[in-house]
């Protein structure tokens, strides 16, 4: 994903960072003395996979993305991914040998609604069976309405910049939330609002100018739905993930997610990465392998929404490790190490009273991370490039995940691979005055 420039991130981080280390910004809350010994997460908590429509599933009809492919404005062509769309049953049993409770897929609306007015059967069909199969599978689906792709007719009728792209977007999810409510499902409306602006103005979708435009009929679009899928499905559990940025979460994030909390079931986190005053300088925006790993962050990014919604449920709806086309990282931090040390910190951050209900991995397999086979982030690595029978190889980080899920997360002496970071961006004023320690 790009995003705004590395000049402004890091101006914005270390500006923060010295204001709040100056001022001497005391936490809300002091945090309880680190246990000795973690907890499991429990018998009801919901470990989970993820991936989204476009970037597995190839064979991708026209769309917003499938344009931008077409124009070169991505580094490499889509193929056709990693071929979910013939091999989802195999996919899906891989899955379900992790011991996951949740499967998170999107509902490509490119695919089920080619023409305006038009729904495509066949398209409906496929989601019919992969969502057959996640519950024959004993799994629950977690189904993303709007994973940053609309049809290429959206497209021409001018994208998120034409006001009547509302009432186009409504009419597609309410007949997916028609169609699927049935299956008990947990919702995502939209996946990473910010991001999906950004990446938009980025490819050439949206003008600049038309960003607070697209941000209003996101939010319209979203409060409309909520309602809908409760009226559908009494007791969903809905929700719009946000991505965690560290230094600068509530300016990205937070004018939207102000006006759309009254109608968050649950307040869904997608943490990818952290940075302190010693590694920031490694960010980068188009090379995501050398990004500063910094697991105890999610703690920092669940306490964060722990406290602008006390008691709503919280749910990591995407975390996991990018490498490059699959070799080791050069900070040598395993897949395996870095899922074990993220999920010591959620058994913390459950322990200190925070409501944190599900979590998933992102993703299951390799696949197109928004133009590019290099980022490698499955736990099954699929070479797209040079592979032409698209074998899923398992990573250190299937066994680890098993073991996980089997015991609800890691033993209770478990201490992680790494020592936390005595300042971090994630959450500048918590991390530098109240900092989060492992116990000896």
């Amino acid at each position: 994903m790009r995003s705004p420039s590395r000049r402004h991130i890091l101006a914005t981080m270390a500006a923060t960072t010295a204001t709040l280390i100056t001022a001497g910004t005391a936490p809300a809350f002091a945090k309880p003395a680190p246990p000795a010994q973690v907890q499991p997460l429990g018998a009801d908590f919901l470990w989970g996979v993820a991936a989204s429509g476009y970037q597995s599933e190839g064979y991708a009809p026209d769309s917003n993305w499938s344009r931008y492919v077409a124009a070169g404005k991505t580094d490499d062509p889509y193929l056709d991914s990693v071929d979910f769309y013939h091999r989802y049953r195999s996919d899906i049993d891989l899955a379900a040998k992790l011991g996951v409770k949740i499967y998170r897929i999107g509902i490509e609306w490119a695919r089920v609604q080619p023409r305006p007015g038009a729904w495509d059967e066949d398209g409906l069909r496929f989601y019919d069976n992969v969502i057959a199969a996640i519950t024959a599978a004993g799994m629950r689906p977690l189904l993303t309405i709007d994973h940053w792709v609309y049809p290429g007719w959206e497209v021409d009728r001018g994208g998120w910049s034409n006001p009547g792209i509302v009432e186009d977007w409504l009419a597609n999810a309410r007949t997916v939330v028609d169609r699927y409510a049935a299956s008990d499902p947990l919702w995502v409306t939209f996946n990473e609002p910010a991001a999906y602006i950004i990446n938009e103005t980025t490819h050439g979708g949206l003008s600049p100018t038309a960003i607070p435009a697209m941000q209003d009929r996101i939010i319209q679009a979203h409060n409309a739905i909520y309602d809908h899928i409760h009226q559908v499905q009494p007791g969903a559990l809905v929700t719009s993930n946000v991505a965690y940025i560290p230094a600068a979460e509530d300016v990205i994030n937070g004018s939207l997610i102000d006006r759309i909390g009254a109608k968050l079931d649950y307040i869904g986190i997608d943490y990818y990465y952290g940075a302190a005053p010693d590694t920031v300088t490694q960010m980068s925006l188009s090379e995501l392998w050398k990004n500063p790993l910094e697991p105890e962050g999610i703690y920092y990014a669940l306490q964060h929404y722990s406290r602008k919604f006390p008691g709503r449920p919280l749910y990591i709806v995407e975390n996991g490790m990018p490498t490059q086309n699959g070799l080791p990282r050069a900070d040598d931090y395993t897949r395996a190490d870095d899922l074990r040390d993220t999920v010591y910190w959620l058994q913390r951050a459950k322990a200190d009273g925070m409501n944190l209900i599900g979590y998933n991995y992102w993703s299951l397999t390799d696949n197109y991370e928004w133009g590019s086979y290099t980022p490698r982030f499955g736990l099954y690595t699929v070479n797209v490039r040079t592979d032409p029978t698209l074998t899923r190889t398992p990573t250190d980080a299937v066994p680890a995940y098993t073991a996980i899920t089997h015991n609800g997360g890691v033993t209770p002496d478990y201490r992680p691979t790494r020592a936390p970071k005595p300042c971090s961006f994630v959450d500048v004023a918590a991390s530098c005055t109240d900092p989060v320690i492992v116990p000896n």
